[in-house]
């Protein structure tokens, strides 16, 4: 069995169909028990008091708007390589879902910012790149939208994505590229460090974020489908028009 497989729209509909209940489930869950658990188990921070609890929101979604890009990316080369539509449709499935988590990330940030910064937004490294990362998802869509050919579409979203992930990789490595600004660095993979993030808040997190990271696929998965039978219906069309 080859992974190729799952490229032909057949395949891809019969595999998902199956998968996707299973997805579904496990966001279900994840998510329920990990929000639940964050939001009304876990104490104040001593600092930042219940306001550090935006955490169990903004960091899935953050580390979700930028590994949803990189999804786009890897599925867009597969297009460019092998021109295979499944990858090109999926890319475009993905492009809503991880704009929706780029807004939610930016959105929780200014309402976690607001009282730990005293403003709502700061020109830093971090955040600026975020806000460009947002403004390629626009892009991306409104250029699948505003080309006829879909094929010609997936080329030229594709050669934008590549521009675009210059931009995913800043916003995950900001911090460390630049000794400026108020966004601190990730503590998350601290455990075992010198300020690693209590136990008390990074349990519930890693549950949060594999919500997110099942949710994600989830959406792209339904999505994908979804744009499968739209060129299935758009074929269709077509040929009677032709007849």
């Amino acid at each position: 069995m080859s992974i190729w497989e799952y490229a032909n729209p057949k395949k891809f509909m019969q595999t998902s169909a199956w998968a996707l209940p299973w997805v579904t489930g496990l966001t279900v869950l994840c998510l329920g028990f990990g929000l639940v658990w964050g939001f009304f188990f876990t104490p104040d921070d001593y600092k930042q008091g219940s306001t550090v609890k935006i955490m169990f929101l903004h960091v899935p979604a953050a580390m979700m708007a930028i590994n949803a890009w990189v999804m786009m990316l890897v599925t867009s080369l597969i297009w460019v390589i092998r021109r295979h539509h499944v990858s090109a449709l999926a890319a475009k499935a993905a492009a809503p879902v991880g704009l929706t988590f780029t807004l939610i990330a930016l959105a929780t940030g200014a309402l976690w910012g607001q009282p730990m910064w005293g403003t709502w937004w700061a020109w830093d490294p971090r955040l600026t790149s975020f806000l460009i990362l947002a403004l390629f998802y626009l892009g991306y869509i409104a250029l699948w939208n505003a080309v006829e050919n879909p094929d010609t579409a997936a080329d030229l979203t594709s050669v934008l994505c590549v521009v675009g992930s210059v931009f995913a990789l800043l916003s995950r490595y900001a911090v460390k590229f630049w000794n400026q600004g108020l966004h601190q660095d990730s503590t998350i993979l601290k455990v075992g460090e010198k300020d690693p993030l209590d136990p008390a808040f990074y349990q519930p997190l890693v549950v949060c974020i594999f919500g997110f990271i099942f949710l994600f696929l989830a959406l792209v998965l339904l999505r994908t489908r979804t744009e499968i039978r739209a060129r299935r219906l758009s074929a269709l069309v077509s040929r009677e028009r032709l007849a």
